[in-house]
């Protein structure tokens, strides 16, 4: 099956599920790092570089908050109304090196009630979607040691 990031450019992994990263910009002129990934200027208000680097982020943190998403959002989310809406747990992560907190599902299986602040977490591929033809993916976060 063919598989297509949600958001090219946010993540890769060379093929390497060890090597999977969020992908983010650093400013050449400041240092400060961005996710989503800042292509035209530094989104420090202090800076004015327009010359940003590719940069892999942090592949473990901590958790900083999360909830879990127990109705099918309105537009313009997209899900399949046919389907019976499955519930899904949202995590914030803070990225200690970067100094930023990133958002992002939890694995499957893991729960709102199997998280707590401060917990280490790390990144794993995940998949938000996928049909007989392709496969729509994505980041997951899931605690460190937890089930794959």
């Amino acid at each position: 099956m063919k598989r297509i990031p949600v958001v090219p450019g946010w993540f890769g992994a060379d093929g390497d599920p060890d090597r999977f990263r969020l992908l983010g910009t650093r400013c050449r002129s400041c240092g400060a790092v961005f996710f989503p990934r800042a292509d035209a200027f530094c989104r420090n208000p202090a800076c004015d570089g327009t010359e940003l680097d590719e940069t892999p982020l942090s592949r473990t943190g901590t958790v900083w908050s999360y909830t879990d998403s127990r109705y099918r959002p309105p537009a313009p989310y997209l899900s399949d109304p046919d389907l019976p809406w499955e519930p899904f747990t949202v995590v914030a992560v803070k990225l200690a090196k970067e100094r930023m907190v990133v958002l992002g599902q939890a694995a499957p299986g893991v729960t709102a009630a199997g998280l707590a602040v401060g917990m280490a977490v790390e990144l794993v591929p995940g998949v938000l979607h996928q049909d007989a033809e392709q496969v729509w993916t994505t980041w997951h976060w899931r605690p460190l040691g937890g089930p794959a």
